[in-house]
């Protein structure tokens, strides 16, 4: 019995350990890529309190400890003083690890109350009181990088929600300038699935404090293009991976967007442009979408069921 549980532990070691080795890598990938953290930066990390935050946070002060650059953490939580928050959580946890914090009370739920009425979705407005605070205190702080906890299906979501809702090819980028003109908003998460970040969170047993204690529904449309996006995850395991990838492989000549791509001068003496005329030939098609070398490793042979034990 004791040899079957030390195996169990080996096991499970081996998992959690390669969960985190593919979440860094994941965060240092996005943020090379997209220059997110550069030299002196003083980084203030929105932490909410929720799986995707702590997540952040953490794998920012292990790559703090080996990047090639020196920049400084401060952990910002806003205490919006919705009923039931627990006030000691955050920072019993943040005096544990060691890293500099702040928790900055503000009540927003007040404000959302009186101006919502009962039984619509506050978030809107509620976000929108956040952004202002969080950037007044960046500030105030001196923080030079804004950093937010959307990891890659939150950018995909939004993909879809500007599609479908917005008539708009717009995303979610892991790096922009913020509405102010003030910031620097850096998503160290784009490159990781959330789904790693669900399982990693349960297995570091982070001190999940509920984004719900404000009584807010859900964001209907969100919660529709989430299910989708799940649902074929499962039915065709890679096509995740396959649509992220096209958001930065854009080709504006096979678009439709006149004021993104000088159509209107386009004539024969142009020459073929991106393939001219192919666009994807049926022939063409891929079978199966293109996996990582790491998730093929995943899935089954027939790319039907989970094998993975993460």
């Amino acid at each position: 019995m004791t040899e079957q549980k030390n195996e169990q532990t080996k096991a499970q070691q081996y998992n959690f350990n390669k969960l985190q080795k593919r979440i860094r890598r994941n965060t240092g990938q996005a943020i090379q890529d997209y220059n997110m953290i550069e030299d002196g930066d003083r980084i203030m990390v929105c932490l909410s309190g929720g799986k995707d935050s702590f997540t952040m946070l953490e794998m920012l002060m292990s790559l703090q400890k080996s990047a090639p650059i020196s920049f400084s953490l401060i952990a910002v939580n806003l205490d919006q003083k919705q009923p039931g928050f627990p006030e000691h959580i955050l920072p019993e946890y943040l005096q544990s690890l060691g890293v500099e914090y702040k928790i900055v009370e503000e009540d927003t739920y007040s404000i959302v109350q009186d101006k919502i009425p009962e039984g619509k979705t506050t978030c809107s407005l509620c976000s929108r009181l956040r952004r202002g605070i969080l950037y007044r205190t960046a500030n105030e702080l001196g923080a030079t990088k804004i950093a937010l906890g959307h990891h890659r299906d939150d950018i995909l979501e939004t993909l879809f929600l500007n599609m479908f809702h917005g008539g708009k090819m717009k995303g979610m980028p892991p790096k922009l300038v913020s509405d102010n003109g003030e910031h620097v908003v850096i998503r160290p998460l784009a490159y990781c699935r959330e789904k790693d970040i669900i399982k990693y969170s349960d297995m570091k047993d982070y001190p999940i404090i509920p984004c719900n204690l404000c009584g807010s529904q859900p964001n209907l449309q969100r919660q529709a293009i989430k299910q989708m996006l799940n649902d074929w995850d499962k039915r065709f395991p890679g096509r995740i991976e396959t649509m992220f990838r096209a958001m930065q492989n854009v080709v504006p000549s096979h678009l439709a967007d006149f004021e993104l791509f000088d159509f209107k001068s386009i004539d024969k003496s142009s020459g073929v442009i991106n393939g001219g005329d192919i666009g994807f030939d049926k022939e063409d098609i891929p079978q199966q979408p293109i996996l990582d070398e790491e998730l093929v490793q995943e899935f089954d042979p027939n790319l039907q069921l989970k094998v993975t034990n993460l």
